[in-house]
């Protein structure tokens, strides 16, 4: 074959890089998202919604950023292999997109992805049983004034979880189960208040449970201190004939009855050893946390909760600092009311001891004087004697005194601030009984979510034909929801495959895991690349063996990087 003809086949061949787009589209597939979207958005478009849709979700999750102009996302990009289905890059123009966006907030973006998520809790037989309430700041770039009219959503500066209180942010409010997975999800004003989004959480689970996706029977809400109110703790009051709702919360210091339960239970010295509950590798900058716990109860608003008084041996290193501060400060006021006593010198004994007393009342929180004295001769004017001797006419008394840290204050203040205090209504004894260490695993979970929000942190640049309407909004967060719910899923399935068949997989930096993240398994992805004939698709190189590795922990074949047939249903064994 001569050039020419090598140029002419060559032109025949498209190839493209296609990373790790068709293990999203393969999720997506399993859950039936494009297919579900389309039902329930319908309307007379050009383009399929659930296919806008599943693109926003491969641009989210590209870590590409901004969110903008999904056309140019799909340049050069084979769209079947990260869609489904083959559809002109026309398809995505802004107009589609921003058509496809306010038929969701008509129809209500938090209805569609609580569908979707509880079609995905079937599938993969996730538990339900118990969900974790969290929600995070999402900022923006840009001005957007006077686009807002009364009672819509609005873009406006608030607390920013994200430490960018230069943007304006709208708020996602998710609650999650099995740590980090989203079933439910809403957005809102970006000044709103955690108390306030709790409240409206709750309003809505409480009336059923089952209608909303949640266990049927006993349900679990755990959340932050934001929830301690007495509107909120009403919620979980018993009611005859319907399954019980209990929580798991954390009673903010703010609350005298946290402090004193800590005290007491630093008092009374009588811990239960938990031990360590982290499954991380020990870190030298940042020490596994052992714990240990002494229970109690405590009243609020009328009400008595079980209280878990909870010591940690890794203690918050601001809070340690502030103590350094306070003793600092405790020493530096005492050596001020003690340079305020000029006289040091008594010519009584009894005047020396009298001003010892005093000195002793001298106290700051966290130190003491201690004072002594030491009598010096008085010596009669003149030369000393031949024999050096010199002749004593009187006496004087001298106090001095030591600045003494109280240790006990300062031993009993550093283990206070090593301990919160955990409130919840589950009993102790009878069906739904959970231990002291049943509850701390329970909270100790919500770090999940907490740890999984970093792809939402970024500030998105969002064209305007995204949210010129306040709706789209709405829209949009479902987007970053089902994204957020994808990417956790795929780390779950992973997971639950390791430790189901007792191996591991190379994470980052080659290193063997036993708990991949989705992160390491894109980066692992990163390189794919297939050769397009028409519709004939091959890898340009075969998979290697780590990719290989991932793709039977997912439960995938290398199909899905030439054919874009749905995978089959994820064994109920592993997932």
């Amino acid at each position: 074959m001569n050039v020419s003809e090598m140029l002419k086949e060559a032109s025949r061949l498209d190839v493209h890089q296609v990373n790790f787009f068709p293990i999203i589209r393969a999720y997506m597939q399993r859950l039936g998202l494009v297919e579900l979207i389309n039902h329930r958005v319908g309307g007379q478009m050009e383009v399929q919604p659930g296919l806008i849709v599943a693109g926003m979700i491969q641009d989210t999750l590209s870590g590409r950023t901004p969110l903008y102009h999904l056309e140019r996302f799909f340049e050069d990009q084979d769209i079947e292999m990260l869609v489904g289905e083959s559809v002109p890059i026309c398809a995505f123009a802004d107009h589609n997109v921003g058509r496809v966006l306010d038929r969701i907030a008509e129809i209500g973006a938090s209805n569609i992805f609580g569908e979707i998520a509880r079609r995905a809790a079937t599938i993969f037989d996730i538990d339900t049983s118990c969900g974790h309430w969290d929600s995070t700041s999402v900022s923006l770039s840009g001005e957007y004034d006077g686009i807002f009219p009364d009672n819509s959503l609005k873009i406006t500066f608030g607390y920013s979880k994200d430490h960018r209180p230069d943007l304006k942010q709208f708020m996602i409010s998710m609650l999650c189960v099995e740590r980090n997975i989203p079933i439910l999800g809403e957005t809102h004003d970006g000044n709103s208040s955690d108390k306030t989004l709790n409240n409206k959480l709750l309003t809505r689970i409480s009336k059923n449970l089952a209608q909303n996706g949640l266990g049927e029977g006993a349900f679990t809400y755990v959340a932050d201190s934001a929830m301690v109110t007495e509107e909120n703790l009403a919620f979980f009051d018993p009611i005859p004939n319907k399954a019980p709702l209990y929580f798991v919360t954390r009673l903010p210091h703010t609350y005298g009855q946290a402090n004193q339960a800590i005290h007491e239970a630093i008092g009374k010295d009588n811990w239960q050893p938990i031990g360590v509950l982290s499954r991380s590798s020990y870190s030298p900058n940042r020490p596994i946390a052992s714990y240990k716990a002494s229970e109690t109860t405590v009243e609020l608003y009328g009400r008595s909760y079980r209280a878990l008084v909870i010591h940690s041996s890794a203690h918050d290193k601001r809070r340690q600092k502030r103590i350094d501060r306070e003793i600092a400060d405790s020493r530096k006021n005492l050596m001020k009311l003690l340079a305020k006593r000029k006289k040091d010198a008594f010519f009584c004994q009894a005047d020396a001891e009298a001003e010892c007393s005093a000195l002793r009342s001298l106290t700051t929180p966290f130190h003491a004087l201690e004072p002594r004295i030491e009598q010096k001769p008085i010596y009669a004017q003149g030369r000393p004697k031949k024999d050096g001797s010199r002749t004593i006419t009187g006496h004087t008394w001298h106090v001095t005194a030591d600045v003494i840290e109280q240790t006990e204050a300062i031993e009993q203040k550093r283990a206070e601030a090593g301990c919160f205090v955990l409130i919840t209504n589950r009993p102790l004894k009878g069906e739904d009984a959970q231990t002291t260490e049943d509850i701390l695993r329970t909270y100790k979970a919500q770090d999940g979510i907490e740890r999984n929000f970093s792809f939402l942190k970024d500030p998105l640049i969002v064209n305007n034909i995204f949210l010129k309407k306040p709706q789209r909004i709405e829209a949009l967060g479902m987007v970053l929801l089902l994204s957020l719910f994808i990417w956790n899923l795929i780390q779950r399935q992973m997971r639950m495959f390791l430790e189901k068949t007792d191996s591991t997989i190379e994470g980052l930096n080659r290193r063997k895991t036993t708990r991949p993240t989705t992160y390491a398994m894109l980066t692992h992805f990163r390189s794919v690349q297939i050769i397009r004939h028409g519709n004939v698709r091959i890898l340009k190189k075969p998979l290697k063996p780590v990719q290989k590795d991932y793709l039977r922990a997912l439960g995938l074949s290398e199909a899905i990087f030439t054919s874009t047939k749905p995978p089959p249903p994820p064994e109920k064994s592993i997932g």
